[in-house]
């Protein structure tokens, strides 16, 4: 199969300055975009931390506080994966690649939010509707598994 990436070589000359303006420029707005990024994460710390405290305000006021705590743990889920993302962010920054445990971890926590909080949602799940999502979070937990276990084996 022929590589059909455009080495530095096939260039033209004429397009050296060109390309080395547009790869500036690219790295420049890729900087700016995880300055963005790092920002709306933070911002949403702030958020999801506001929101757990009212979900707990909630819960005492309305004196129902299995149904105030299980939203309140779904918050706090929530605040998790964005922790996790926080710290993929800090590491790529720092020039570590992106790991494909940090997304997988994410979507598993987001999948377990979903579990925790089905009973208190405002209709009742049914039966298929619990079953794809356990089935969704076991099928999550072994590509974890299996992704944790590649990593240790490349180390």
């Amino acid at each position: 199969m022929k590589d059909i990436r455009m080495s530095q070589e096939q260039l033209p000359k004429n397009f050296a300055r060109i390309n080395s303006f547009a790869i500036k420029a690219m790295q420049w707005l890729n900087g700016f975009a995880h300055i963005i990024i790092g920002l709306a994460l933070a911002t949403s710390v702030i958020m999801f931390t506001w929101l757990f405290f009212k979900d707990v305000f909630a819960a005492a006021n309305a004196h129902n506080l299995v149904h105030g705590f299980l939203h309140a743990l779904g918050t706090l889920m929530l605040l998790w994966s964005i922790s996790a993302l926080i710290s993929a962010e800090i590491r790529y920054l720092q020039g570590s690649k992106l790991q494909v445990e940090t997304f997988v971890e994410v979507v598993l926590v987001l999948f377990l939010r979903k579990l925790i909080v089905m009973p208190v949602q405002d209709a009742s799940p049914t039966t298929e509707e619990i079953a794809i999502w356990v089935g969704g979070a076991f099928v999550l937990g072994l590509v974890y598994v299996l992704v944790r276990w590649a990593q240790e084996q490349q180390d």
